[in-house]
């Protein structure tokens, strides 16, 4: 309980619960020992003292108003420039609608060809492997075995070529042919392949010619529906650490490309006949097919006996984000089998989720995928009632394991629902069945013809080969040969992708005009960023696509979910706006005004956005004509000249082209002066625009050395150093000792300290971060510094801007001597020694004299302690003051000085978890026991024949048994990705003087709390705790894992985020042929593979009956 006033004669701010009168009292008693709290105009006494000690300082080394003389001096030497949100947005959405439009170009030409090339082809049955020529990408490749041996790939007859490093496509390339990739688990040398392989080869020409016309052109990818990957140009495979598991019909590029978008719910039989290998199987077989969906379809799991329930917590069709799937696994994982088989109760459950119009969804392509291990129950009635006669639900059943159940009813449901009757006999049929339904869905696209051949961009994602984060463009290729009689061919032959590197897309934005905190941003339908710099992911699978929610990017607030609806709706817009935002290290909130500005980006799914800082709408641009003055600012970058002007950083940015960038700045200024001996700022291959404001501003900073830092002796005012840092790339550290121990970004637009000054008035200070584990024997030897730091404004007229921010280092222990002066009952400065109250001198304690009595501290507007009267504090600076005390910053939240914000980071990593025999997603079959191979009664299960193969098979690919999970990056990790929880604390509207018991019985304290003005500090005086006894929750700052299922998605997915789905939607043509429906397993291995399978167990069963097993090996 806390009782509060404002002053001795005001009435408290919780009447209620306590007394003026008292509390006056209890403010003003002398106590036992004969001294008392101090008066609250003492305590305001003090604060205006700290406030002008920092003022005066900051006027006299800050150099604030010398710095606008200067620039106001050289005006002739820069102009000031207008940004003007509207023209921007309309200029950058229209560059990057050029460059995607070449793309496109580029990408038809492809599709055509390709259909052509393969109308034009005739099938030859005998084909055999030496009768192709192509580049096999995996043909020189080493795997590591399980030992980490190197294990050579299998025997090919690829082509032998030559590659070249190519910065370009960051890898080595040879661009007269293309490379062909082939999944690990298909058979190359099978009819199918091999032809597939030899019409494929004419679209090498295409893929050249493109090339001729757009230099600029990355991946030019064929992907086929038999899994064949033709790109351009050729390079050797990135291989991974363990089995390559690349198929290019389960990236995301091509699923998108290969059907509408999807409603989909997947039933699974639970009864007590599905357990053991049958239930893995069907485990396993759900998640892959999840892994099939994409961001544009929905999706909801049920499992079913005699009833049919939804195996997590989402009671109707989510998205099939990333996170929606991950909760579908985990529980999917724990799914158990007992009961009765009912299929009436899973399609009846089915059915409805797919009628049910109240929640968002895909509305096109609906389906039902139902997995069992086999029934008699055609559940007709069903589909009389729910399907018939229209047939808008697809029906694909799976029969899964092996068993001697009839399969015909599974065949009927599937061949009388538009859909097809697939079997899973074993783990290695999973992954092709759970993806070939997507021929099944192409058919209405292939038959609707040229109208279905849109263009779609996808979601940001992570580049196969090595480029980074890219889009891909994609157009679906369609099988144009006539079917049998007069019927027309609905085959879908692949798809065609054409790469764009997010990196080119950002060239098109301006960067350095929009300062420290503007920015451009991009949005696709689904409300994922394309563009931002808050775009940062740590560790990317390869597998899936990055898709971070725009306000997951930025702090949600109504403003936001308001302009990123108005952007998914392809509307133009603009609004000011008053924000949160984080900083650059995350560790602060402030409140802002940004101009938000927005516009589509035509013939394409993308909106654009500009975000711009009102003190942002006018910025420098250098008009350096004069080449001696270049000369003569140019030597002030010189390591020479930096004893006595300072030692200089430069921002490292593409100044030019040729310049060579490193992350240790005297290596890159060596790099820079070499280049400007060769070439002057004015040449065509520099960026004139950043070179002219880098010189520029070198030269006004020396200027400021001279005119203030020079003549004034820091050692006085306790200073380690003063700096600034500009727009131009400059930042100047005065003394050149001082630069050693330069901490912040050489980068001033990534520099925390100089982002916020600019979003904030008044002088920012900010101590050096310590986690709550530092510990003063980790302290260095180097004296600590606290940065104070304010922006420069300009007035030229009506236009004004922020240039540049000055500051200053303190020295840590002295200023914390001089702090304990200032909040003292002393008259002068120089008075020597203290004056103590004791029982025969009734007085008010200070924060010097009574340092053991009274706790004394200032604290930043993001909770860090800054400075304490406390000798034993020096380590604690820089830490979240409730790990110095727990109570007393509970107390500050409590009364409202503090507001607390809580975010989650969903592009984080985090150390590996032990493995777990329980945990989600398992890719593994039961491993039998030597005993198992030993006990013949074991060898007369058909479920233990059936594990032995694969177990012979696995040991035949090396795959079966690794964590496809781990298998299919591009590298082993030590780390994985995960959401991690941030809480940030910041000063809330408080800015008054407030007095405070901290109510704990015996334990009670007294504080007082006070902003200083034009600071970002809050001067806090405290009793100490007398006992330990009052419990208080201690507040948490630091960044932590989050708990599992936080977020809670099963809360987020009834508000789901607005968005929209693609315009076009091909679920349905008249014509279309349904009597292909079903087969079993297409797994077709190497003949040798199977043939040695066989003989192998036959030679085994033939031994082993009735010798025992032993006499075989």
């Amino acid at each position: 309980m806390a009782f509060s006033a404002q002053t001795c004669g005001a009435s408290c701010l919780v009447p209620a619960l306590c007394s003026p009168l008292l509390l006056c009292l209890v403010l003003s008693t002398p106590a036992a020992e004969g001294f008392s709290f101090p008066q609250q105009y003492t305590m305001q006494y003090w604060a205006r003292r700290l406030e002008q000690e920092i003022d005066g300082v900051m006027r006299i080394f800050g150099g604030v108003q010398q710095l606008k003389g200067i620039y106001n001096d050289k005006k002739n030497q820069f102009e000031v420039k207008e940004n003007v949100p509207k023209k921007i947005v309309e200029k950058v959405a229209g560059d990057i609608e050029s460059l995607l439009a070449k793309k496109v170009r580029a990408l038809k030409r492809v599709a055509d060809a390709a259909e052509k090339f393969q109308k034009a082809h005739r099938w030859q049955d005998n084909i055999g492997e030496n009768d192709i020529e192509y580049y096999d990408s995996k043909a020189d490749t080493k795997y590591d075995g399980p030992e980490g041996e190197e294990i050579e790939g299998e025997p090919s007859n690829s082509l032998k070529l030559d590659f070249i490093d190519d910065a370009h496509f960051k890898t080595k390339v040879n661009y007269s042919y293309a490379a062909v990739q082939i999944p690990t688990d298909i058979y190359k040398g099978s009819t199918v392949i091999l032809n597939e392989l030899n019409w494929t080869e004419a679209l090498e020409d295409v893929f050249v010619e493109n090339r001729k016309e757009d230099p600029s052109l990355l991946w030019q990818v064929f992907g086929s529906a038999t899994g064949v990957t033709r790109f351009y140009p050729a390079t050797p495979w990135r291989v991974p650490d363990k089995i390559d598991l690349y198929d290019v019909r389960r990236r995301p590029w091509y699923i998108q490309g290969a059907s509408s978008p999807k409603d989909m719910v997947i039933i699974v039989d639970v009864s007590g006949s599905v357990s053991g290998l049958t239930l893995k199987l069907m485990k396993t077989s759900v998640y892959d097919m999840l892994d099939t969906l994409s961001d544009d379809d929905y999706v909801n799991v049920a499992s079913f006996n005699q009833n049919a329930q939804p195996v997590s917590c989402f009671k109707h069709l989510v998205q099939a984000n990333i996170r929606n799937k991950k909760v579908f696994k985990e529980d999917v994982e724990i799914m158990v089998a007992q009961g009765t088989t009912d299929y009436k109760a899973g399609f009846e459950y089915a059915f409805e989720q797919l009628q049910n119009s109240n929640v968002t969804r895909a509305s096109c392509n609906k389906m039902i995928m139902m997995f069992t291990d086999g029934g008699e129950d055609r559940v007709q009635d069903v589909f009389e009632k729910y399907n018939w006669p229209n047939k808008t639900v697809r029906v694909f059943t799976f029969s899964v394991g092996q068993h001697n159940y009839d399969v015909t009813p599974l065949q009927w449901m599937a061949c009388a629902n538009k859909g097809y009757y697939f079997e899973i006999p074993s783990i290695g049929a999973i992954r092709i069945n759970t993806q070939e339904y997507l021929d099944v869905l192409g058919r209405p696209m292939v038959l609707a013809g040229n109208r279905a051949k849109q263009v779609q961009w996808t979601n940001v994602y992570q580049d196969a080969l090595g480029l980074g984060l890219v889009v891909t463009g994609t157009l679906p290729v369609f099988n144009l040969t006539e079917g049998g009689g007069d019927r027309k061919n609905q085959l879908i032959l692949g798809v065609v992708g054409i790469d764009v590197a997010l990196d080119d897309i950002k060239k098109l934005t301006p960067q350095y005009n929009l300062g420290a905190n503007g920015y451009v941003f991009a949005i696709d339908l689904n409300g994922y960023v394309l563009l931002h710099p808050n775009l940062r992911p740590k560790i990317i699978n390869f597998q899936e696509p990055v898709t971070l929610d725009f306000l997951d990017a930025e702090l949600e607030d109504e403003n936001k979910e308001e302009i990123r609806r108005s952007m998914i709706d392809g509307h133009e817009g603009q609004r000011y706006i008053k924000t949160l935002v984080k900083s650059q290290d995350e560790r602060y909130i402030d409140e802002v005004y940004r101009t938000y500005t927005w516009a589509p980006i035509k013939s394409t799914n993308y909106s654009l956005g500009l975000v711009l800082p009102p003190y942002r709408t006018y910025y420098i641009q250098a008009n350096l004509s004069d080449q001696i003055l270049q000369v003569k600012y140019f030597e002030y970058l010189l390591p020479n000249s930096f004893e006595s002007e300072g030692h200089v950083f430069i921002a490292p940015r593409e100044y030019c082209k040729a310049l060579n960038l490193s992350d240790n700045n005297t290596e890159f200024l060596e790099n820079f002066i070499a280049l400007m001996e060769k070439v002057t700022p004015d040449s065509e291959q520099c960026n004139n625009f950043l070179l002219h404001n880098l010189i520029l501003d070198t030269g006004i900073t020396q200027q400021l050395v001279e005119r203030v830092w020079k003549n004034q002796d820091l050692n006085t005012y306790s200073l380690l150093a003063v700096f600034v840092a500009t727009d131009g790339g400059i930042t100047r550290i005065f003394p050149n000792k001082a630069a050693e121990d330069w901490e912040e970004d050489r980068e001033p637009f990534n520099a925390s300290f100089y982002r916020r000054s600019l979003d904030n008035k008044g002088y920012i200070f900010k101590p050096p971060y310590r986690d709550p584990s530092y510990k003063e024997s980790e302290m260095e030897n180097n004296t600590v510094g606290i940065l104070v730091s304010t922006a420069v404004e300009l007035s030229f007229g009506r236009r004004s801007l922020k240039p540049a921010v000055v500051g200053v280092k303190l020295d840590l222990e002295a200023w914390a001597e001089k702090f304990k002066v200032l909040a003292s009952n002393r008259t002068e400065r120089d008075q020597l020694g203290t004056r103590r109250c004791d029982p025969s001198t009734s007085c008010e304690m200070d924060c010097e004299a009574n340092y053991k009595d009274l706790l004394c501290v200032l604290i930043d507007d993001g909770g860090f302690l800054v400075l304490s009267n406390q000798e034993d504090d020096a380590s604690q600076v820089g830490k979240f003051f409730s790990e110095v005390d727990a109570h007393l910053m509970s107390a500050l939240y409590n009364n409202s000085f503090f507001t607390r914000k809580e975010s989650y980071d969903f592009q984080s990593v985090c150390a590996p978890e032990a493995p777990s025999n329980t945990g989600g997603g398992p890719r593994g079959v039961y491993v039998p026991t030597m005993a198992d191979f030993l006990n013949l009664a074991w060898w007369t299960s058909a479920a233990a024949w059936s594990i032995f193969q694969q177990f012979l098979y696995g040991l035949t690919y090396n795959s079966w048994f690794q964590t496809e999970d781990v298998a299919a990056d591009s590298m082993e990790t030590k780390e994985t990705s995960c959401i991690m929880k941030q809480t940030q604390y910041y000063f809330s509207t408080v800015n008054y003087t407030y007095n405070t018991i901290i109510d704990c019985g015996n334990c009670s304290r007294l504080f007082h709390a006070q902003r200083l003005a034009n600071t970002n500090l809050l001067f806090v005086v405290a009793e100490k705790p007398i006992c330990s006894q009052c419990e208080s929750t201690k507040l948490l700052q630091a960044e932590v894992k989050a708990p599992p299922r936080e977020p809670n998605q099963c809360e987020l997915v009834e508000k789901p985020r607005y968005r929209k789905g693609p315009h076009i939607c091909f679920d349905y043509n008249a014509t279309e042929d349904t009597s292909d429906c079903g087969r079993g397993a297409s797994f077709r291995p190497s003949w040798r593979i199977l043939i040695s399978l066989q003989l192998l167990l036959l030679y085994l069963t033939a031994c082993c009956n009735p010798l025992p097993l032993a006499s075989c090996l």
